[in-house]
């Protein structure tokens, strides 16, 4: 799908003014972080635009209309983090967000990754070569309509996980192509520690995105000393991904908070450590506005004690995927 094929399904629900001075916030977004060694100051609940791209994250959204409300409501609302990727759709989240949100209110920051493209049948591929990434940069940049991108993350590693091995070969790429200033900052993807620290040797990293959620929390190490370098965690598949999180004890305690089950794991997520920044996707307006509606509940002790136990699998039937 071209740009121009983009412009002709939206119509005039592309027109869009977005006020580039600070707007009143409806909650507070769960505080804000500054990514290190920048000036760039997050509010700590985000949006992820993958789910914006039709099925399988693929093609164009069932519902235009929809997807172009989702981005306008979540500027409006305070959001100034977007994740996004050119291998959604492929390119159609970013040039959903070109014609939605172009030209960008000043303290927005849009977060891209690059690692991966689309094969037959909507496959996800592995693309860490030299011309692969740099095809990539290039891509982001003309899809967002930018002459430099704000964060750059190195998707590395498998389907489930990360997988050992050096990125030393892809990060020098990156590094050079933010030595010729196409990029502003470097952050990691589906990485292990010892990834992490090997990338940060090459360039200044200034986040983590891995897979993480109320049921899947290998890396819980990982983020406590995370947080100790003042890094930032960024989980993936906060809320499940493809398939949502499903567990009774989290259904109980939502219940007994009068709120959504989706809610809870989003407000557990923003309690379990400071460095955690959420960018939990959506399609729908009303599920946006109650996840950003999360971000003001605070959980008693008690709640978060059963919440624990999850991971455990004590009583509690948990449903959750990792993909792309």
């Amino acid at each position: 799908m071209n740009e121009r094929g983009i412009v002709c399904h939206l119509g005039s629900a592309a027109v869009v003014t977005l006020k580039k001075k600070s707007m009143n916030r409806q909650t507070k977004l769960g505080g804000t972080f500054t990514l290190p060694g920048t000036s760039l100051n997050l509010y700590r609940m985000g949006y992820g635009a993958m789910q914006l791209a039709g099925p399988g994250v693929w093609g164009l959204p069932a519902n235009i209309d929809e997807a172009v409300a989702v981005l306008r409501d979540a500027v409006a609302a305070g959001v100034n983090h977007i994740d996004t990727s050119d291998f959604y759709g492929p390119s159609v989240t970013n040039q959903l967000i070109k014609q939605v949100l172009h030209p960008y209110p000043d303290d927005l920051v849009i977060v891209t990754k690059v690692g991966y493209r689309r094969g037959s049948a909507k496959s996800w591929l592995p693309a860490l070569s030299r011309h692969e990434l740099i095809q990539a940069v290039e891509g982001n940049l003309r899809n967002l309509g930018l002459d430099v991108l704000d964060v750059v993350n190195l998707r590395v590693g498998g389907n489930t996980g990360p997988t050992e091995g050096s990125i030393e070969e892809p990060m020098n790429v990156l590094a050079e192509l933010k030595s010729r200033g196409l990029i502003r900052h470097l952050g990691v993807s589906n990485v292990t520690p010892q990834q992490f620290t090997e990338a940060q040797k090459i360039s200044p990293i200034v986040c983590v995105q891995n897979f993480y959620n109320l049921a899947n929390r290998h890396d819980d190490e990982f983020i406590d000393e995370l947080a100790k370098l003042n890094m930032p965690y960024v989980p993936f598949f906060p809320l499940g991904g493809f398939t949502p999180l499903q567990s009774s004890v989290l259904d109980s305690v939502a219940a007994s908070l009068q709120a959504k089950p989706m809610q809870v794991a989003v407000a557990w997520l923003l309690q379990r450590s400071p460095n955690i920044l959420l960018i939990p996707g959506t399609s729908s307006v009303a599920h946006l506005r109650e996840n950003l509606a999360a971000a003001t509940m605070e959980l008693p002790s008690g709640a978060i004690e059963q919440l624990d136990e999850i991971v455990k699998g004590s009583s509690a039937s948990v449903s959750s995927r990792a993909s792309h």
